[in-house]
């Protein structure tokens, strides 16, 4: 990997690990349904006028469109809202990884290798005891909904799959198309018709800042990147820098946001960590590619 592209792979991590933070200063002023639909609303423009539509059925770009939207970003927003520590939720959110899978194994006939289950096994025991430490309901509701949001990924993981071989970023901004007319829906009947006088009301420099951010730098760069990432290099060159994500993203929580998680959470975020990292490395061992 060049230098310039490793500076590129850990700009992404930079953008991706800090957009939790930014999520969390959005969602402190504008509803997170709302926020979610302004995100994918926002990202449009003007992107979509410069990228070709992937030649793919128009039931995939809505299928991913929604759970990754709508489900992904709809439950995790909702669970930072309801107090998910940020920098907690960039770590718990990666299990997508073992959710995706297992969605291969019971859909694709995909066998997983050893590491990949003994890896799955080590992070759930993380979520765990997590859990342990989050057991009154109004703790444990934002974590299961965090759970959602990496249940809602895996699956467009599996949609992404189906597709095969594609311009992925396309695929990125063509979807973007789907999630704001339902996520706008949802707000209206969930967070009340009042959500958008209340967000134009109060919403600062900072709550538009946060629109901008995780639309146009977290969305259109980062995905952008990403893809360009990938058509250039192998996945098992560039999956490794996704376990850069959890660590900026508890890094920046805690700088920024002066966020404290504790000691039990620590050992069930070690415990996750360590599954995320035998299922990326522990395939090199034996000289088999990571899966991505």
């Amino acid at each position: 990997m060049s230098p310039r592209d490793i500076l590129l792979a850990l700009a992404v991590v930079l953008v991706w690990g800090t957009n939790f933070v930014a999520v969390k200063w959005g969602v402190a002023e504008i509803p997170p349904l709302l926020l979610s639909g302004l995100r994918y609303a926002v990202a449009l423009v003007p992107i979509i006028f410069f990228v070709k539509r992937p030649q793919i059925p128009a039931w995939m770009l809505i299928a991913y469109g929604v759970f990754v939207g709508v489900g992904q970003f709809g439950f995790l927003f909702s669970a930072i809202k309801l107090g998910m520590p940020a920098g907690l939720s960039s770590l718990v959110l990666q299990v997508q990884v073992f959710f995706s899978i297992g969605l291969a194994v019971l859909f694709l006939g995909e066998r997983p290798s050893p590491f990949s289950l003994v890896g799955a096994l080590v992070a759930f025991a993380g979520i765990a005891v997590i859990a342990l430490e989050r057991l009154q309901g109004a703790a444990l509701v934002p974590l299961l909904m965090t759970l959602c949001a990496a249940v809602s990924w895996s699956i467009a993981n599996l949609i992404t799959k189906k597709a095969s071989k594609i311009d992925m970023f396309g695929f990125v901004v063509w979807s973007c198309l789907v999630p704001p007319i339902p996520l706008f829906l949802l707000s209206y009947f969930i967070e009340g018709p009042g959500a958008w006088s209340s967000m134009l009301t109060h919403i600062t420099w900072v709550g538009a800042g946060s629109v901008l951010f995780t639309a146009w730098i977290s969305t259109v760069f980062g995905y952008g990147a990403w893809s360009v990432l990938f058509g250039r290099y192998p996945a098992s060159t560039v999956v490794p820098f996704a376990l850069l994500v959890p660590i900026v993203g508890i890094g920046s929580s805690a700088l920024l946001l002066h966020e404290q998680i504790s000691g039990l959470e620590w050992a069930g975020s070690v415990l996750v960590f360590l599954g995320l990292l035998l299922n990326v490395f522990g395939p090199r061992l034996m000289g088999k590619p990571a899966v991505a």
